[in-house]
């Protein structure tokens, strides 16, 4: 819980910084605070917060998946100076908004209640609600944000009757205690009702189809570095309080509630993977992408062991470290040329080599090819599935050999173009030269020698 008091102190103070120079220092302050949280979360829990573990308990699958967040949420940060340059007048309340989400988000790590988890969605999704349309001249982030926001306000409304029917039928919030009558009782019907409609609400909130109609327009529509936030730190939540809810609290009720996650499963890696081909614009194709990577974290729940929490963060990490590789790259182009269609990108790799080779990479990443991280975390997640159910890692297969052929012409088009587009001496600042360079080395670490992630993070 300290570094949650850490994360919200921080998002304090760079919302106040905003009184002075038009925000011109809460990107720092937000790094700092970032950083001291990092520190902190290496830390044992102090005894005074265990007070609150019947709500709220900083475990180690919680430090885990904190600890990656704030990762990514700093390099989010450090592209945040020339995502945000069009942005003067109101950078301190953007910075603090994505914080105010994260610690939403490391209430999701950590909730022990159907209370706190209520409380974790919401906190993580308002912030979001106004980041997407917080580009105000634009109509599509306009759209984005009220999308995002009818959207979220019909999922909560199936995750409170899901909430309203178990506290009904077990008379309690508690996960634990859920999980104890989920045992005991596996036919009750109002119980598996509340957990369909739960399933329900957390498959929208992380963008699993059919349930995914709002994610290609908000993602396309919100500003780019919104985007990658919502691709990567909010998916890491919303995923690990899926994974946490259906595999804690309705354990016992397994066969209600697992066939219809295979079929979500299905429904989403054949639909994302086949409209991803069909995009003439990159950004599009990205957030296809992303709902497509929901389907393979699904295959988590086949085969369960104790390894399943530690896959999970492996394979969002690795996933996540991609999309801020590939989304940096469009970031640039976008500020560049003033759109994300494919021909924006045309002749990049003579341009900017190194912008090229990290979203090149991070797009082999994603599509599983071997030796970058993104191949480990597919084989981790694939290996635990395959003996429960070999039918869909096969599904999963074929949806990544689909995928390759959405990343490679981009990549054909940034590297063997006929002619290049990009006719400016404008350069890539040394800050994002820095965070691509870092990312390769992490893509190609992490799929060499994975055990590296467990060090890092100190397991």
């Amino acid at each position: 819980m300290g570094v949650l008091i850490i994360i919200f102190l921080t998002a304090v103070a760079a919302l106040f910084a905003g009184v002075f120079e038009q925000g011109k220092y809460s990107r720092y302050i937000g790094i700092l605070g970032l950083l001291i949280a990092f520190y902190v979360s290496f830390l044992p829990e102090l005894a005074f917060f265990s007070q609150y573990k019947s709500m709220f308990e900083y475990g180690a699958n919680a430090s885990l998946f904190t600890k990656i967040s704030i990762v990514i949420t700093l390099l989010i940060f450090f592209l945040g100076g020339f995502a945000f340059s069009n942005h003067r007048s109101h950078q301190s309340e953007l910075y603090a908004l994505m914080l105010m989400s994260l610690c939403g988000g490391i209430v999701l790590f950590g909730f022990q209640n159907l209370v706190t988890l209520f409380l974790g969605i919401e906190i993580l999704s308002i912030p979001l609600y106004v980041l997407a349309g917080s580009n105000k001249s634009d109509l599509r982030s306009n759209e984005a944000s009220i999308k995002y926001f009818l959207m979220g306000a019909f999922a909560t409304g199936f995750l409170l009757f899901g909430i309203a029917l178990i506290y009904g039928s077990a008379s309690t919030f508690d996960l634990y205690k859920i999980h104890e009558f989920s045992v005991s009782n596996p036919k009750n019907l109002m119980f598996s009702m509340g957990a369909v409609l739960m399933l329900v609400a957390l498959a929208f909130k992380v963008s699993m189809a059919p349930f995914h109609m709002w994610s290609p327009d908000v993602y396309q529509g919100s500003p780019s570095l919104i985007t990658a936030f919502m691709m990567s730190v909010v998916k890491i939540a919303a995923f690990f309080a899926f994974f946490k809810m259906m595999t804690i609290g309705f354990l016992g009720i397994t066969g209600e509630w697992i066939n219809i996650v295979g079929v979500l499963i299905i429904i989403t890696l054949f639909l994302a993977n086949v409209m991803g081909l069909a995009q003439s614009n990159a950004k599009r194709m990205l957030a296809y992408s992303s709902i497509s990577h929901v389907g393979y974290l699904g295959l988590i729940f086949f085969g369960l062991n104790s390894l399943s929490a530690y896959n999970l963060a492996f394979y969002l990490f690795a996933y996540s470290l991609a999309t801020i590789g590939v989304m940096m790259c469009l970031i640039w182009v976008e500020k560049l040329k003033r759109e994300t269609s494919y021909d924006a990108f045309r002749g990049l790799a003579h341009s900017e080599p190194i912008l090229a080779v990290v979203a090149a990479l991070s797009m082999l990443s994603m599509a599983g090819i071997p030796l970058t991280a993104g191949f480990m975390g597919k084989f981790g997640i694939f290996a635990q599935a395959i003996k429960s159910s070999p039918f869909l890692v096969l599904v999963a297969v074929l949806g990544s050999a689909i995928s390759i052929a959405y990343y490679l012409r981009l990549i054909m088009v940034m590297f063997f173009p006929k002619e290049s587009s990009f006719k400016t001496s404008e350069k890539v600042s040394v800050t994002y030269n820095i965070i691509a360079v870092f990312i390769i080395f992490a893509i190609i670490a992490l799929g060499v020698f994975p055990d590296l992630f467990a060090k890092q993070f100190g397991l």
